[in-house]
């Protein structure tokens, strides 16, 4: 699967070039144009890498990263912007980003800075791999516990293990089978049934809106897939 990129960008021309060269590369490209909307897609879906212009209207690009490191997300962050500062370079590295490009730039080297942090990627995520965040969900992996707005949600064993299956294959469609037999196990006997039960009772405590899901979707004829 295509790795994915989110851009935060407000100017619509350097948006649609940057754009280009990396679907261009097979990469994967979701836009946004002002900090609030980059916030909510960084917080509600998966990407493999953000990047941050810092000038951006309703939220900088700043705010946006400060916000994301808050709240769990170690998804790796680019920051691109025309302030060339140094003093602005020291406060992005210090808010979590992984590197700081200033406009106007070369599209080669954007593109080998980008290879550059998606290769370290796996390395600087490990310290995080027991917590996986997801709106304003929070999955402790060791505790086994998970946090709604900073809330305790009360999961049952099989709806946690359930769930973190969904979470170590996000964006992979699971067919029913699939998922009884990598949850329940190969000598359980319930039937495809019992997964959409408990589906349904997982959107239930973590959706926000349970008529229409946005984390864990159905795929009509196959099974569920986890975006989150």
């Amino acid at each position: 699967m295509n790795q994915r990129i989110l851009l935060v960008e407000d100017d619509p021309g350097l948006s649609l070039i940057v754009s280009d060269v990396l679907r261009s590369e097979g990469y994967a490209v979701e836009t946004a144009a002002d900090g609030e909307r980059g916030l909510q897609l960084a917080s509600g879906e998966h990407f493999d890498l953000l990047i941050l212009d810092v000038g951006l209207p309703k939220k900088n690009g700043f705010d946006v990263l400060r916000d994301l490191r808050q709240r769990g997300t170690t998804t790796p962050a680019m920051m691109l912007t025309a302030r060339g500062q140094t003093i602005d370079k020291i406060l992005g590295l210090k808010l979590g980003a992984d590197d700081y490009l200033t406009k106007p730039f070369d599209t080669g080297e954007l593109l080998a800075r980008i290879e550059a942090i998606l290769r370290r990627a796996p390395a600087m995520a490990a310290p995080e791999a027991d917590v996986y965040v997801f709106g304003d969900v929070r999955v402790d992996f060791r505790r086994a516990t998970v946090t709604r707005s900073n809330e305790a949600v009360e999961l049952t064993a099989r709806e946690f293990q359930l769930l973190r299956h969904l979470i170590e294959h996000r964006e992979t469609v699971l067919s029913r089978d699939d998922l009884l037999n990598e949850v329940w196990g190969y000598d359980a006997m319930p039937n495809t049934r019992t997964v959409d039960v408990h589906i349904g009772l997982l959107r239930q405590k973590l959706e926000p809106n349970i008529r229409q899901p946005q984390y864990i979707l159905t795929v009509h004829g196959m099974g569920y897939r986890f975006v989150g």
